[in-house]
């Protein structure tokens, strides 16, 4: 037998459950994006690297159907690797990486970032410490030097050719040694653990006031790419290649972008790189090539 509190709350039980019953079921959480891995040569140490490209994986991820997460690996073989094995559908490679890429995989060149005058090109700079008394090319005989990855364009092949095509050999350094990243480069010559070295001019130009000197600055090189693997579903290639082109490089939150890619984007094609094919042939007939191991 209820009792006459039990009688009274009735009706308000009963007038909640039904006022409960109207409200209408909440959605359902939207699904989670897919999560597309892109990878990005060793250019720099990890932090850099993340740095740098973080804000593309952002952009990317709030401008297309799909979330971007960074694949890093210890060297340049390791994205090639992933992009053989389909576990990676989009990277960013140099001019080397990708001549060296289209040879073990099929990969399809997409965008290239601009440089601050709008044009698809960047630059190598052998670089010294501005008391070493090195003034040019010549200057470096006898001198230790330090490269970055062997695979890397202006941090290798393209301060070789040069070197080569200036009456500089190998041979003539007192030693050298290639390091994974430019800005390990830098950081070493600047230290004086080598006399001179080679890098990438966004580099080189963000630690010019720290006491480097600029001995040589290459003609231009075409710019990094975004490739993709070809097979790669094409929802993924034209989300990345329209959220890239209708980038506005005036936009003030570009400024925490990396140097390399906060100018726009433009077409990539397999033709841009073939000056870099050329200087890889260059070298193998001077007896040097990019080897497979790195230290």
């Amino acid at each position: 037998m209820k009792t006459l509190f039990e009688k009274a709350l009735m009706p308000v039980i009963t007038g909640l459950l039904l006022f409960l019953g109207s409200i209408p079921a909440l959605a359902e959480d939207p699904p989670e994006k897919a999560i597309i891995a892109f990878g990005i040569i060793p250019l720099y140490t990890p932090q850099l690297i993340y740095e740098r490209f973080q804000p593309l994986m952002d952009y990317l991820s709030i401008n297309t159907p799909y979330r971007f997460k960074m694949r890093l690996t210890k060297d340049y073989k390791g994205i090639i690797s992933l992009l053989q094995e389909g576990k990676i559908d989009v990277a960013l490679l140099g001019g080397a990486s990708y001549c060296l890429t289209s040879e073990k995989t099929e990969v399809v060149p997409l965008l290239k970032p601009l440089n601050p005058q709008g044009k698809p090109f960047y630059k190598s700079v052998i670089i010294t410490r501005e008391d070493k008394g090195i003034n040019n090319i010549s200057g470096l005989k006898g001198k230790s030097f330090a490269f970055a990855s062997r695979w890397s364009t202006s941090g290798a092949v393209v301060p070789l050719y040069n070197l080569y095509n200036n009456g500089v050999n190998l041979k003539d350094f007192s030693r050298y040694f290639h390091l994974r990243y430019h800005d390990s480069v830098v950081r070493e010559v600047l230290k004086g653990s080598y006399d001179a070295g080679a890098v990438i001019d966004t580099i080189a130009y963000s630690y010019k006031d720290k006491g480097l000197k600029f001995i040589f600055i290459s003609e231009p090189i075409p710019e990094l790419t975004i490739v993709v693997r070809k097979g790669a579903p094409q929802e993924i290639i034209d989300s990345v290649r329209n959220a890239l082109l209708k980038l506005n490089h005036e936009d003030p939150k570009l400024k925490e972008w990396g140097e390399e890619i906060r100018y726009g984007f433009t077409d990539a094609s397999d033709s841009d790189f073939d000056s870099i094919r050329n200087m890889i042939g260059y070298l193998k007939g001077q007896g040097v090539y990019l080897r497979d191991d790195e230290d």
